[in-house]
């Protein structure tokens, strides 16, 4: 197992995407086995925040998403999605919905 993407960043209402570090979302066309880890240590009470996961579901299609919406709200010090087979043009996206903006950590791990 290796650490494909990891960094933190600071999240407010426009989506941003994880493997780019950035609010500008690229689709990754490296086939990968993905599991996905999320520090929410810092989400407070009132704060909520949405991780989604998209991914073509053919090379010539467009971006759908594949893993149920994950709502992030106080509680648990991290999330954890198991491992998703990921290929033609995938992304992993957090965006805040309400609260304040939070700095979160993630790991995005090559599951295979």
């Amino acid at each position: 197992m290796s650490e494909l993407y990891g960094n933190s960043a600071t999240i407010s209402t426009t989506e941003y995407s994880l493997p780019n570090n950035s609010t500008t979302l690229t689709p990754i066309t490296t086939e990968k086995t993905v599991q996905i880890m999320i520090n929410t240590s810092n989400v407070a009470a009132g704060d909520e925040y949405e991780l989604r996961v998209y991914s073509k579901v053919i090379s010539t299609g467009a971006q759908v998403l594949v893993w149920p919406i994950v709502t992030i709200t106080g509680g648990p010090p991290s999330v954890t999605i198991p491992a998703l087979r990921l290929m033609h043009g995938w992304d992993v996206t957090l965006k805040k919905i309400a609260g304040t903006d939070r700095s979160f950590e993630w790991s995005l791990r090559d599951g295979v």
